[in-house]
């Protein structure tokens, strides 16, 4: 089976999506040429933003079509969370809401991707 090692997204612009999400997360940006720029999640997977004018082939995909989770430890840390990524001016979707998988909020970042943040529930 082969090695999942890429999640890749089409955007506007590059350059300011990876800092935004240096910014958001912490992440350094590891490489950057005209058209793409990578940061690392972790475990060897890495985030790949490709300036979308020049996907090949093209790209038909809609923003906000699907989601990139990020799970925290517990509800308090989704709270924390949801205040830091609202102060920091990103477009709050879905509120910090209780859902059959946990407490989760959803935000936008600049090219309209879906940003979920979750913590599973107690055990």
């Amino acid at each position: 089976m082969p090695d999942f090692s890429f999640l890749l997204l089409h955007v506007a612009d590059h350059a300011a999506s990876a800092a935004f999400y240096n910014s958001l997360l912490g992440l350094p940006i590891i490489e950057q040429k005209d058209d793409f720029a990578m940061l690392p999640l972790r475990d060897g997977v890495m985030l790949g933003l490709w300036a979308r004018a020049t996907v090949e082939p093209a790209s038909s995909g809609q923003s906000g079509a699907s989601e990139v989770a990020f799970t925290v430890a517990d509800a308090a840390a989704v709270e924390a969370t949801h205040a830091d990524w609202k102060a920091r001016g990103l477009t709050i979707l879905q509120a910090p809401t209780a859902m059959v998988f946990g407490m989760t909020f959803v935000a936008l970042d600049p090219d309209g991707h879906r940003l979920r943040v979750f913590a599973p529930p107690a055990a």
